[in-house]
């Protein structure tokens, strides 16, 4: 299985929405310029989220975005099925194999379903978010 840009670069937006310590929206243009990354993309990418209930937005002035519930709350499983669709290892595979193909299907999504944003802020901390990739 591999992860998508918008699945990384959704659980990278979401680490900054989560990290923004002063309860103040955030903008997506702040978000591109510290990630390096598309500002029109993380638009594309947080309408899903905002779809789903994970981020609210404020307009104004000194509008953007905020986790709508508190980072510890929201896991990275919820963002990569909203942005990325189902987990699937293989497809229908029909070769015998299917138990062991269930099983690593569950255990990705025991990582993913385990692992909150607050943990990788956590992570991302120790690393100064130099070394902060994901692998599944």
């Amino acid at each position: 299985m591999k992860i998508s840009t918008k699945g990384r670069y959704g659980l990278l937006l979401m680490v900054d929405l989560g990290a923004a310590t002063d309860d103040h929206p955030v903008s997506l243009k702040s978000v591109a310029e510290r990630k390096r990354l598309s500002d029109h993309y993380l638009e594309q990418l947080i309408a899903p989220l905002r779809n789903a209930g994970l981020v609210k937005s404020v307009r104004g002035a000194y509008g953007g975005y905020l986790l709508s519930r508190p980072a510890a709350q929201i896991t990275a499983g919820e963002v990569l099925r909203i942005l990325e669709g189902p987990v699937a290892v293989v497809d229908e595979s029909g070769d015998g194999l299917d138990l062991f193909w269930e099983r690593l299907r569950t255990s990705i999504e025991e990582v993913m379903d385990s692992t909150t944003i607050a943990d990788l802020i956590e992570m991302w901390g120790k690393t100064d978010g130099a070394a902060l990739m994901f692998y599944i």
